[in-house]
This record gives structure tokens, C-alpha cells and sequence, in this order.
């Protein structure tokens, strides 16, 4: 009898530790979780308060917004992993889109225009990664640095004059669709299924995630990591300039005095999708949903016409959360 009742009390405690209660109580669950279930808490909030919530008109248009912001978090994404950080985004790309703008308006043609955009952005990371890895800067110094840099250098090169760049292929790269998948979603998706295949499945990937887990252990294993956060910052520059093309492609111009949320909502979605602020974890498809809850939150607002001026409070509030999250996951 004694036996019976201690296996009955066994497989009680293996049902408990198993259940979802113990998960619930885990702060690493919610911190895992975070942007999955934010995403569906706001949404059914969102179609009870207003009938277009649930529209496809709206729902096609907040896919195209959240598809700019993800390809801007997946570059996010690769200077967290590494436990440094991007400020720079908020300037660099305002500088690919005027490059795009030059290069097109100057006669170069589509294609030319948009690998000039690419590279812009690309240098802006080449040099981001050179002063952190070689000259040991600070990550957030240094990219707070280049970021006035770059926002001055963009009014400079540009004479403080936005251009308008009408183009048939920017047109249907912002409105075309394969059925009723737009481009926009289609790219950033392949950005970020690309991003996580790195991460998963590469060598290079495990090689970022081992620097920033800990750098010193990831020396002495041989991995090369002055040229790994070189690397992950070329990276996180080519994608903002891939960016920046897409939102000349959506607004039909760049704009050298464009003022952006995208850096706020970049760092936010990304540790909002499980990624950890101080490095050596990745997770691309929790910031696939982390994109997902604040472009959401954003077109709630603007949909039940809440004044934009509440609107980066409610940002901020998120990123804070976000960071808290982060603590908990840590």
C-alpha cells in the first residue's frame, strides 16, 4: 500500500512539473513568449474596439508597414546577438534612401541605384564594426556617434532637399503581390528565414552567438571575434540600406530629414521576440512576431484616431518592457 501511494504521488509531482501551471509561473516562459501572446492580446483588443481592425485592406497595410520594420530588426537582430547595439539605424537610413535618391534622379538606373543604396548602408556598418572591434569603442558610443554623423552627412550630400523618385518597378515592388502575398511581406520573410538559417545552421551563426554568449570563451575556443562583430555590423548595414529602399519604394521619395521610430521599435521587436540584450541568443521568428505587436499597436491607435503624440509613449513603455523581459530571460 505504502509503494502504491508513493507512485501515485510520483506521477502527481511529474504532472505538476510538466503542466502548463509551472510554465506560467516561470518568467522566462513570458519573457519567451512575450511577443506571441502581446500579438494576440492586441489584436482581439484592437477588432473589438474598431470594426476595420479586422479588414484586409488594413491588414495588408500593416503587413507592409511591419515587412520594413522587420527587415530593419532582423539587422538589429545581428549587433544584439553579439551584446552591442545599433543606434546609428535612425540615421543611416535616411542616408541609403538620399543615396538611392542621387544615384536614380542622377541617371544611374534601377538597378545601379539600389546596389549604391545597399553599399551606403553597408559602409555605414563596415565602419560602425571597425571603430568597435579595432579602436574598442563602446558600441552604443560609437553608433550614437554615427548616427548625428550620418544624419548630417545625409542633409550635406543632399542640400537639405528630399527627391522623388517616380519609378514603375518601385511602384509595383511597394503595390504588386504573387496572389495575395505582397512583395513587402515576401522579402522580409526571406530576410528573416535567411537570418535564421544563419543562426541555426552555419558555422558563422554559431560562431556570433558563441561572441556574444562570452567573448572571452569564444577567444580562447579560436573563433576570430574582433572579426565576427566586424561582420555582424557589415551585415546589420546592408540590410538597412535594403530598407531604406523599400521605404522609397513606399513613399515614392527619400527624405534626408526623415525622422524615424524604426530604431526604438527595431531594438523592441527584437527582444520583445525572445532575443537577449546582453547578447549570445537569437530568435528570428520571435522578432517576426515582435515586429508584428508594435506595428499592430501603432495602426490601433492611428485607427481609433488616438493622437500621435501618445503614440511614442506607448513605444516606449513597450521597449522598457522589453528590457525587462530581458533581465528575466538572463
Amino acid at each position: 500500500m505504502a509503494r502504491r501511494n508513493y507512485v501515485s504521488i510520483v506521477k502527481t509531482e511529474t504532472l505538476k512539473s510538466t503542466g502548463i501551471a509551472p510554465k506560467l509561473r516561470d518568467p522566462g516562459f513570458w519573457g519567451d513568449n512575450a511577443a506571441v501572446i502581446g500579438l494576440i492580446v492586441i489584436g482581439a483588443i484592437f477588432s473589438m474596439l474598431t470594426p476595420y481592425f479586422l479588414t484586409w485592406a488594413n491588414i495588408s497595410d500593416l503587413l507592409v508597414s511591419a515587412s520594413i520594420l522587420l527587415v530593419l530588426a532582423t539587422a538589429q537582430q545581428f549587433a544584439i546577438v553579439t551584446g552591442g547595439i545599433d543606434l546609428s539605424i535612425a540615421g543611416n537610413l535616411p542616408w541609403a534612401a538620399v543615396v538611392f535618391g542621387l544615384a536614380y534622379n542622377g541617371g544611374l538606373g534601377m538597378g545601379v541605384s539600389i546596389i549604391a543604396a545597399i553599399l551606403a548602408g553597408t559602409l555605414v556598418g563596415a565602419v560602425n564594426g571597425l571603430v568597435i572591434a579595432k579602436l574598442k569603442v563602446n558600441d552604443f558610443i560609437a553608433t550614437l556617434g554615427m548616427l548625428g554623423v550620418m544624419n548630417g552627412v545625409a542633409l550635406i550630400v543632399s542640400d537639405g532637399q528630399s527627391f522623388s523618385v517616380n519609378s514603375h518597378f518601385l511602384q509595383a515592388l511597394a503595390l504588386g503581390s504573387i496572389g495575395p502575398v505582397r512583395y513587402f511581406y515576401l522579402i522580409a520573410l526571406l530576410i528573416a528565414a535567411g537570418a535564421h538559417l544563419v543562426f541555426t545552421h552555419t558555422a558563422f551563426g554559431t560562431h556570433v552567438l558563441a561572441t556574444g554568449g562570452n567573448r572571452e570563451a569564444a577567444r580562447n575556443m579560436g573563433i576570430p571575434v574582433s572579426r565576427m562583430r566586424i561582420a555582424v555590423y557589415i551585415i546589420d548595414g546592408a540590410l538597412v540600406g535594403l530598407a531604406a529602399v523599400l521605404l522609397v519604394a513606399r513613399t515614392g521619395g527619400s527624405d534626408p530629414s526623415l525622422q524615424t521610430s524604426e530604431l526604438l521599435t527595431s531594438i523592441a521587436s527584437v527582444v520583445l521576440g525572445g532575443s537577449s540584450l546582453f547578447g549570445g541568443r537569437a530568435a528570428v521568428v520571435g522578432t517576426v512576431a515582435g515586429a508584428l505587436v508594435l506595428t499592430t499597436l501603432l495602426n490601433g491607435f492611428t485607427l481609433l484616431q488616438v493622437s500621435e503624440f501618445y503614440q511614442p509613449i506607448a513605444v516606449g513603455i513597450v521597449v522598457i518592457a522589453a528590457a525587462v523581459l530581458s533581465r528575466l530571460q538572463r
